[in-house]
């Protein structure tokens, strides 16, 4: 089907030698893919030292059945950054160096990646019910006392490279 140019049909409808798509000059700036170039250009190193984890967890001793606590990953480069993992759950939490209080693996090890934008904050919220599981089907509740609460991205070396952060929290009687 041919167009018909100056028909009526279209009034902003122009050939493209009156500025229509088909002349010398672009229509649009092609984008550059930073995230492309900037995991081409920077180093594996760098890449670890430009994010941070934190962890907030509550100040006073807890007599609920549950813990909350906020992870915070931050990327400080003006550039983006992805993180290679060596797992598909590119972050995972800890209680007392159990993954997610479970002495049951149940991450897996499939390598994978998290990205983060220029200058991305990530939060993620959390709970812990005071349980840890012990096996498939059953879980016990932890005894009054202070626990470690951790959280880092699935990388060798977490905690030395800057990717892991931990807090205490307190669990009273009931």
């Amino acid at each position: 089907m041919r167009r018909s140019y100056g028909s009526g049909d279209d009034p902003d409808a122009r050939p493209p030698s009156e500025g229509g798509h088909g002349g010398d000059s672009p229509e649009a700036a092609r984008s550059l893919d930073a995230a492309a170039w900037s995991d081409r250009l920077l180093p594996r190193w760098l890449r670890y030292r430009a994010v941070s984890v934190a962890i907030e967890v509550p100040n006073e001793a807890s007599t609920r059945a549950e813990i909350h606590f906020v992870v915070t990953m931050k990327n400080a480069l003006p550039v983006p950054v992805t993180i290679p993992t060596d797992s598909l759950r590119p972050w995972t939490w800890y209680v007392d160096g159990l993954p997610e209080a479970s002495h049951v693996d149940s991450v897996p090890n499939e390598a994978s990646a998290i990205r983060f934008d220029r200058g991305e904050r990530k939060r993620f919220r959390r709970r812990w019910d005071g349980l840890f599981r012990v096996s498939e089907d059953e879980w016990e509740r932890a005894p009054a006392g202070e626990y470690a609460i951790g959280a880092g991205l699935s990388v060798p070396d977490a905690a030395e490279r800057g990717l892991y952060s931990e807090a205490t929290v307190s669990l009273a009687e009931r």
